[in-house]
C-alpha cells in the first residue's frame, strides 16, 4: 500500500438479527457463516493485515462484555490497541475515541480506516487494491472517504450515497464528493436511485487523516469529542448515542466515495446466508442435517450437527436451531426478530435465550 493505513475494526455490535446463534456472549463477529474455519471478527482482521503487515498497526474497539472473546479470537493482536468501550454509545463515540488514541500515539497526519467486524468480501485482491486507492485520497486531500457498494437490487436495509462530481482517480479509480447520504429509503425512492447510476449502497467503511476526522468531529460534533478531549474515556458512558452517519457524515463537505465492486455482504440478518451460499442445484440452504418434503426456497441451520430437522411444505421460511431455542420466520420479516428480544429481555424466564 503507497499510504500506511492503520486500520480499526469496529467490534461492538451484538448481531441480533442472527439471533439465536448470536447471543450477548457470542454476538455474530465471533460466529463463521460462510462455513469457513474463521470467524467474520478474524476474517475481517486476517484480509487488514495483509494491507499493514504487522499487528501493531491493526486495532479493534469493542464492548466491555466480549472483549475477552476478542483477545481470545485475536491474540496476535498487542494489548495496547484493543480498545474497552465501558458502555456502547455507537459508532461516532467508537470513531472519535480511536481517532483520539491514534493520533496521540502517531500523529494528526496517520491515515485510518474504520471497518465493521461482520462484512464479507468475496475479492481479497480488489478490496486491497480500493483501499489503497482510499488511502492515496485521504493522504492528499483533506477527505473523509468511504467505500460505496454497487446496488444489485433496490434494497430498503441499506442506506445509499449519491455520488456528485468527480474530483481525480487514485489507482485508476474514480473518486466522487459526496452529494448526499439517504438512510434506508423505501422501495420506491430505491428503485429510482438505481435507474439513475448515481447512487452507490453506503459500506459503513471508512478512510481519512486522523486530524481531518477530529476537525469535523470538533465542527459537527461537539458534543461527542470534546468531552472526550477534556476527560478521557472516563466519560464514555454520558456521551451521546449517535452513528457517525447521523453525527458527521450526513453534515460534512469533505466526504468523498470510491465506487467499489469487490463483492460484498454486511450480513445483517439470515438472508445474507442465502446470498452467500445459495446454489442452483438445491432449492434450499441447509447448513444442518434436513429431511424436507416439498420445502423451497427456504434456509435451515442446526448448530449441532446431531439434530436432525425436518420440513413439510414449507417456502420462504428461515429455521434455525440452537442449544435451546428453535427459531421459524418468514424470509421478509427476519428484520423483526430484534422485536422478539425485547420481549425476552423483559421476561425473566427467558435470560438464558439471550
Amino acid at each position: 500500500m503507497d499510504s500506511l493505513l492503520f486500520p480499526v475494526i469496529l467490534a461492538g455490535g451484538k448481531g441480533e438479527r442472527f439471533w439465536p446463534l448470536s447471543r450477548q456472549n457470542r454476538p455474530k463477529q465471533f460466529l463463521s457463516l460462510d462455513g469457513s474455519s474463521r470467524s467474520l471478527l478474524q476474517a475481517t482482521a486476517d484480509r487488514l493485515f495483509k494491507l499493514t503487515d504487522s499487528w501493531d498497526s491493526l486495532w479493534v474497539i469493542t464492548s466491555s462484555n466480549i472483549a475477552q472473546g476478542v483477545r481470545q479470537q485475536l491474540p496476535e493482536m498487542p494489548t495496547q490497541n484493543l480498545l474497552i468501550e465501558p458502555q456502547g454509545r455507537d459508532t461516532a463515540a467508537a470513531v472519535a475515541w480511536a481517532s483520539l488514541e491514534i493520533k496521540q500515539r502517531y500523529g494528526e497526519e496517520t491515515i485510518i480506516g474504520f471497518f465493521p467486524a461482520d462484512h464479507w468480501i468475496a475479492d481479497q485482491e480488489a478490496f486491497a487494491h480500493t483501499l489503497s486507492a482510499a488511502a492515496m485520497l485521504a493522504a492528499s486531500t483533506a477527505a473523509i472517504v468511504t467505500l460505496g457498494i454497487k446496488p444489485t437490487f433496490p434494497s430498503i436495509g441499506y442506506g445509499y450515497i449519491e455520488q456528485g462530481e468527480r474530483k481525480s482517480s487514485f489507482g485508476e479509480l474514480p473518486a466522487y464528493h459526496v452529494n448526499r447520504f439517504t438512510e434506508k429509503p423505501d422501495r420506491e425512492t430505491a428503485e429510482t436511485f438505481l435507474s439513475t447510476g448515481r447512487f452507490s449502497w453506503n459500506s459503513g467503511i471508512f478512510v481519512f487523516r486522523a486530524g481531518v476526522i477530529l476537525e469535523e468531529l470538533h465542527t459537527y460534533a461537539p458534543d461527542i469529542i470534546e468531552p472526550l478531549e477534556r476527560h478521557g474515556v472516563d466519560i464514555y458512558p454520558q456521551l451521546p448515542k449517535k452513528s457517525i452517519d447521523y453525527a458527521l457524515m450526513e453534515k460534512t463537505t469533505l466526504a468523498y466515495v470510491l465506487p467499489a465492486e469487490f463483492g460484498w455482504d454486511d450480513l445483517g440478518d439470515w438472508n445474507a446466508i442465502e446470498r452467500l451460499l445459495k446454489t442452483e442445484e438445491n432449492p434450499n440452504v441447509e447448513l444442518a442435517t434436513h429431511v424436507g418434503l416439498d420445502t423451497h426456497g427456504s434456509i435451515i441451520y442446526a448448530a449441532n450437527p446431531e439434530d436432525v430437522v425436518v420440513t413439510i411444505g414449507l417456502e420462504d421460511v428461515v429455521i434455525v436451531r440452537d442449544r435451546n431455542v428453535t427459531l421459524v420466520v418468514k424470509k421478509d420479516r427476519t428484520q423483526e426478530i430484534k422485536q422478539i428480544l425485547k420481549t425476552l429481555h423483559s421476561d425473566p424466564r427467558f435470560t438464558d435465550l439471550l
